[in-house]
């Protein structure tokens, strides 16, 4: 499969001379925000990763390649394209490299596209987990499956608190995948800066973090591992106010017959009207916060 992988021209250079790299998701670009607000945050995005002194390479699928890294105008043609990108996870790769058009991976298709690249570390909001209710409907993210298995290390502020994060939490616990926090004692709930599950492993430093990230990849790794960044405290909500505004969010998901997955981007919208923007306002802010950490660990590693 490494003969499909496309690379752009910065991505290869930092390649061939073992530069620091993080990977970037594109569902955030495509389906994340409206055009233009979109193509805006992308660039701020790498912009970030610059700045802390890695190189970006934000992942997506086009003209039957995968691509790593996309150029400017590869990027503002995927954004104008929005909505209309399906979204990739590992199930959906055929189809979509078959008919050329635009794909935006999610944390499952951007951590296997990486991996194949050689690039070990991706920053990204949150991850997809355990839906609440899924005793009954067994809706579970391919995020946690591809995180038992493929050996990247994912910078993020938790799993998406519309969640069952206990039970997202045990998933990843009976897949072997480490959690490893930053700062943080407690398992980030991406709008808020703790869950109250607390991490094992948390660390003070990024220098001392990024050095057990570095052995988890010496063991050889058989899994990947999350790095557990807590959102900005100045954009973090209020615990009651994120909790009342999830669940009125998922009663009118019930009543409107909302499922499968339609259900997390009706959720995060709604949170967004019900919320008076601060929801869209703490994941611009997380998202970024995790870009220039994942940048800073991929230098300390490099």
């Amino acid at each position: 499969m490494k003969h499909l992988l496309a690379f752009s021209e910065e991505v290869a250079q930092a390649l061939e001379a073992g530069g620091p790299i993080v990977a970037l998701e594109s569902t955030i670009i495509s389906h994340g925000m409206p055009w233009p607000q979109n193509l805006e945050n992308a660039t701020a995005l790498e912009d970030e990763v610059r700045a802390n002194g890695a190189t970006p390479a934000s992942i997506a699928l086009h003209g039957g390649r995968l691509k790593v890294g996309l150029s400017a105008s590869e990027l503002e043609d995927l954004a104008r394209t929005g909505q209309a990108v399906r979204k990739v996870s590992r199930r959906d790769f055929a189809p979509v490299m078959a008919s050329g058009a635009w794909g935006a991976t999610t944390v499952a298709a951007t951590m296997m596209v990486a991996h194949l690249a050689g690039i070990r570390v991706f920053a990204t909001g949150g991850i997809g987990g355990v839906h609440r209710g899924a005793e009954h409907d067994f809706d579970i993210s391919a995020d946690l499956t591809e995180l038992g298995r493929t050996p990247v290390a994912v910078v993020c502020a938790g799993a998406k608190s519309i969640l069952d994060l206990p039970k997202t939490l045990e998933v990843l616990e009976t897949n072997g995948v480490p959690i490893f926090g930053c700062r943080s004692p407690q398992f980030p709930s991406f709008f808020t800066r703790s869950s109250g599950l607390e991490i094992e492993d948390s660390f003070d430093d990024e220098a001392s973090l990024a050095r057990v990230l570095a052995q988890f990849f010496d063991l050889p790794a058989e899994t990947g591992c999350l790095v557990a960044n807590p959102v900005p405290a100045e954009f973090a909500l209020d615990k009651d106010d994120e909790t009342r505004w999830i669940d009125q969010a998922l009663a009118e998901a019930k009543q409107q017959g909302i499922k499968g997955k339609a259900v997390t981007p009706f959720l995060l919208g709604r949170l967004v009207e019900l919320s008076d923007g601060a929801t869209l306002r703490a994941n611009r802010a997380l998202v970024k916060n995790n870009a220039a950490l994942g940048a800073r660990l991929a230098v300390l590693m490099s």
